[in-house]
């Protein structure tokens, strides 16, 4: 199993926002991106991505979670923040991929 710290102030994140058509009360993006600035974190880049439903197992499809995986190590991002709710298993998964501490909007 993978443990990573918790973010410190200053640590370079990528965003992660994805669409979804049934969901049009979808968290503001504007306010994500607010939140993450006044948490001292330093976004260097956003991810928007389209999907019909959440992947069970990654939140995100295969393309999607390459590209995140492919940014992460050209940018050398400390962390992956999604604007959305993730299961811990989806976290899991996803920080088993990206070899990056991986947090969801309320983590």
């Amino acid at each position: 199993m993978f443990e990573f710290e918790r973010p410190r102030g200053g640590e370079r994140a990528l965003l992660v926002h994805i669409n979804f058509p049934h969901q049009p009360d979808q968290d503001d993006l504007a306010e994500f991106i607010e939140l993450v600035r006044s948490a001292d974190v330093v976004d260097v880049e956003l991810v928007i991505g389209s999907r019909a439903q959440p992947s069970a197992k990654t939140f995100i499809g295969k393309g999607k979670l390459e590209e995140i995986a492919a940014r992460v190590a050209i940018l050398e991002v400390d962390v992956v923040l999604f604007n959305h709710a993730l299961t811990p298993s989806q976290e899991r998964n996803l920080e088993q991929t990206l070899q990056c501490r991986v947090l969801d909007r309320t983590g």
